[in-house]
């Protein structure tokens, strides 16, 4: 490592302006990475982490603007570089690997053609030379057969490949400083792993400086030489990476740790004596998809088989494509098995009548994982809450108003929630309307599909805690789909391991994580970010 760091930020403020004046979002932040360095910067959302990194690019939204301090890379101040300078030095000089790769991939657009659209426009390569070029990103990032997928399409990639892709073109022109924004959040463990490992061998080969933006410390802990750490956009500790985060100073830091999820963690669950009744039997489900323009089908669940006993929390757990959420949605009858049966409440969901099946929509509610997308934009968060009600006609107006203050007041959400709308909410505040809405109609079972994986670990554990409290005051019952172990062992009651559309190992989550007995559970164990320093 040289003296001489790659990137300075010094004394750096940022400000957004607002209806309300100049609103400050990084105040007074100094960091350094040096070539060949890994620096994490770690804080919940909110913190100032995402504005601070792009301040180094200059990509600040339009109401964003640097008032203060300076950004050096390579000893040239970015703050007062021309922008036709900074153009020719994004992608050339500073690499960036993006959270969401469906947002930040053309979907009209081949891979190979975005990809090689990096090469050409910084005069690296062009026509067939910068499609090849492609090709051998691909390769290098352990996408199989690059040739065949550099001609695909987004929408055929999952979203493991997609992140590839993306750190394919952030390193497509060998950047000396490589952003790294949330590249993995969204990712199961072993997708996780894998894209990390091929991101520090690149890295280490070329000698790249990596800036990585992380709300996941573990995560922190494992991959970055240094860390700092942000809240309210300012930096309250940085230093080497197993000091802070096995002896940290700060407060804030200590709350951040505290509030992780851990291994460790066992729920405190209510005996049943004797075993509740099944509300859920799911028995040898198969569900097959045609494989579009070509013959044959895509098994996607095959002869999965579990009950969901009443008043417990049942998870089924695996990596993107094991069939978890297919799962999730046959029991929610978005869609129906090819083969196979699920009982509900012991009376057979595929021969429900159009009364049977209106009257299950009211007993079974989902919650997703990405709650702005699942609430209205147009609606406030009353008219959300209250829709479901209405469709089922459930009390009159003044009764849905009083309900919809119930549920607020439960979800612990103050009473002037009702007339905000959902951009207006913050990502735990808008995952809280939507477990409110999901409980409006008093439903048996909620369907909870990575519910809590988009979260910050603060925020986590509160709806973690909400959802607890909530089941045992009121009793219900939870299916709970996440790629999340810690997650899963501190709520679940019994954990279904899915792989490749069949479950291949179940148990307690005592039994599960403390004595695995099936190759592909010890492999997601393994591959949990921070384990091996969580002694």
């Amino acid at each position: 490592m040289t003296d001489t760091p790659v990137l300075s930020i010094r004394d750096l403020s940022v400000s957004f302006r607002t209806s309300a004046g100049l609103v400050p979002a990084v105040q007074g932040v100094s960091i350094d990475v040096h070539a060949g360095e890994t620096v994490a910067v770690v804080g919940e959302s909110g913190s100032g982490k995402s504005t601070m990194a792009a301040s180094v690019n200059r990509l600040l939204p339009d109401n964003g603007r640097i008032v203060a301090g300076s950004v050096l890379f390579e000893g040239r101040d970015l703050t007062a570089l021309p922008e036709a300078q900074m153009i020719r030095l994004r992608g050339a000089g500073i690499g960036l690997v993006p959270q969401d790769p469906m947002s930040n991939l053309d979907p009209l657009l081949r891979i190979g053609d975005q990809i090689a659209e990096a090469l050409e426009v910084h005069g690296r390569a062009s026509g067939s030379a910068a499609f090849a070029g492609a090709v051998d990103l691909l390769e290098l990032v352990g996408i199989p057969e690059p040739t065949r997928r550099a001609r695909q399409y987004p929408h055929e990639f999952s979203g493991g490949m997609r992140q590839r892709a993306l750190i394919a073109m952030g390193l497509a022109c060998r950047p000396r400083l490589l952003i790294a924004d949330e590249p993995t959040s969204a990712l199961d463990v072993t997708v996780q792993r894998r894209i990390l490992d091929q991101l520090d061998e690149l890295t280490e080969q070329l000698g790249t400086a990596v800036f990585l933006i992380t709300h996941d410390l573990a995560l922190a802990a494992e991959r970055a030489d240094r860390v700092a750490v942000m809240h309210r956009g300012r930096i309250v500790e940085q230093g080497a990476s197993r000091e802070i985060l096995t002896r940290p100073h700060d407060d804030y830091t200590r709350a951040l740790l505290a509030a992780a999820p851990s291994l460790a963690s066992v729920r405190e669950r209510v005996a049943h004596v004797p075993v509740p009744a099944a509300l859920v039997q799911v028995r040898g489900l198969r569900k097959e998809y045609p494989l579009r323009g070509e013959r044959g089908t895509l098994t996607a669940l095959d002869d999965v088989s579990f009950d969901v006993p009443r008043g417990c929390t049942v998870s089924l757990v695996g990596e993107s494509g094991s069939g978890k959420s297919t799962t999730a949605n046959l029991v929610l009858a978005l869609e129906t098995p090819t083969a196979g049966s699920i009982r509900f409440d012991g009376a057979d969901v595929a021969a429900f009548t159009r009364a049977e099946m209106f009257a299950f929509r009211r007993r079974v509610q989902p919650v997703f994982q990405n709650p702005y997308a699942s609430l209205d934009p147009r609606y406030t968060v009353a008219a959300s809450i209250a829709e479901p009600l209405q469709v089922h006609r459930v009390a009159d107006a003044g009764g849905r108003r009083r309900r919809v203050a119930e549920l607020l007041d439960q979800v612990a959400l103050p009473a002037a929630t009702a007339d905000r709308f959902p951009h207006e909410l913050s990502g735990g505040q808008r995952q809280r309307v939507a477990i409110a809405r999901a409980l409006a109609l008093r439903p048996d079972l909620v369907v909870l599909d990575e519910a809590v994986s988009a979260l910050d670990v603060l925020v986590q554990a509160q709806i973690l805690q909400l959802l607890d409290d909530l089941q045992r005051e009121l009793h219900l019952t939870y299916l709970f789909i996440s790629h999340d172990l810690s997650v899963v062992r501190m709520i679940s009651d019994e954990v279904h391991v899915m792989q490749a559309g069949r479950i291949v190992e179940s148990g307690t989550p005592e039994r599960i994580f403390d004595d695995p007995q099936d190759p592909y559970t010890q492999e997601l164990l393994a591959a949990i970010p921070g384990r091996a320093l969580a002694g």
